[in-house]
């Protein structure tokens, strides 16, 4: 029995019966299904009362997850112009929270169903997403969220260290190993601490926006938004348009990317010095950052918490690293080392878990 979903259900039938127009039975009849878990400790149900009402229930265990940094968030980025669930009802001691349903359509499958078949559609999308990033960073309130500073920056590109070349491949990372990764990651970092510091999502790509009133071309709705920090201007955008769950050519990347920044230059979030290629050049070396960052998430995921289906993402994850650190002379050395120390092991280890033909 699961003993959680007890509680949150009996809690939110309680909640539901207290809001005006739901009456105590229509509450107590309600049905609560699984929706999904995430890669957090969080659980999250759809609450459907007899009239046809629907509602999310979270499960955040509170020795796990915070929940009031969701509901600050949340509420946060609404008062900034993006479209975030509202929050009807949270019990902290508990970790429970009642959430408005924004329903099931995620990016990601129009997005693949468009890809060919509707490029307008497409860019609809990624306008609609931009715009809204755009108004998170010009609107938003910085001074209410936590640095993404060095030491945070350092914290998740070790995970790359730790989670990936030493407990996924098996790797030995010796003294001349550790030199060049610190000076690459210092590197990252100085990039990433010298652009333009605003409001950042964190986690902001195709299964985390969401289409509402089945509108692909309107404002997305925005979830998973709770590990929002001051960072880099480009951090979400690389997020979306380097995304890995689905790549695009580069040609309509930089596209979009440019889109982006005559948009976040009107609004002022960038300074009106910041030329494209300066830009862009930001963009690809945050990209660069995230990208290491989340082959050791994945790993981490698999191997602590029993996530093997991250997995699979990680050729396409790789493949942006090499691609993007092959245009940036700085990053030679550690490219170098990742293709002849790194790569011929992880090609073998993730065999059992993926097709490798992105790893060539």
């Amino acid at each position: 029995m699961d003993q959680r979903k007890t509680l949150l259900s009996a809690w939110a039938q309680r909640c539901l019966a207290t809001m005006p127009g739901l009456g105590e039975g229509d509450a107590s009849r309600a049905s609560v299904d699984t929706v999904s878990g995430d890669a957090s400790f969080r659980r999250y149900f759809r609450l459907r009362t007899d009239d046809g009402r629907r509602y999310v229930l979270v499960d955040a265990p509170p020795e796990r997850e915070d929940c009031h940094r969701f509901v600050h968030v949340a509420q946060l980025f609404r008062e900034a112009g993006l479209l975030t669930p509202q929050v009807l009802a949270v019990d902290y001691q508990q970790g429970f929270m009642l959430l408005e349903d924004f329903g099931d359509a995620l990016y990601l499958p129009t997005l693949r169903a468009s890809r060919e078949q509707s490029p307008a559609t497409v860019d609809a999308m990624y306008g609609a997403a931009m715009s809204a990033l755009v108004e998170l960073q010009a609107n938003g309130k910085s001074g209410e969220l936590a640095p993404y500073d060095r030491a945070l920056l350092r914290t998740e590109l070790r995970l790359f260290d730790h989670w990936f070349c030493e407990r996924f491949v098996g790797l030995q990372l010796d003294a001349r190993a550790r030199d060049l990764l610190d000076s690459t990651w210092t590197f990252l970092e100085d990039r990433a601490l010298a652009q333009q510091q605003v409001c950042v999502h964190r986690d902001y790509h195709s299964r985390n926006l969401m289409i509402l009133n089945n509108d692909p071309a309107g404002a997305p709705g925005v979830i998973d938004f709770q590990d929002a920090v001051v960072g880099a201007c480009t951090y979400d955008l690389v997020s979306l348009l380097r995304d890995c769950y689905i790549v695009w050519p580069q040609a309509r990347v930089q596209q979009w990317a440019l889109q982006f920044h005559t948009q976040a230059s009107q609004r002022g979030v960038l300074p009106t010095a910041t030329d494209f290629p300066a830009f862009m050049r930001d963009f690809d070396l945050m990209g660069i950052q995230r990208h290491i960052k989340v082959i050791g998430i994945f790993c981490r995921l698999n191997l602590r918490d029993g996530k093997p289906v991250y997995m699979a993402d990680i050729p396409l994850v790789i493949d942006y690293v090499l691609t993007v650190a092959a245009e940036h002379p700085e990053l030679a050395p550690f490219l170098d080392w990742f293709r002849h120390a790194v790569l011929p092991q992880a090609r073998e280890k993730l065999e059992p878990y993926i097709v490798t033909e992105a790893l060539s």
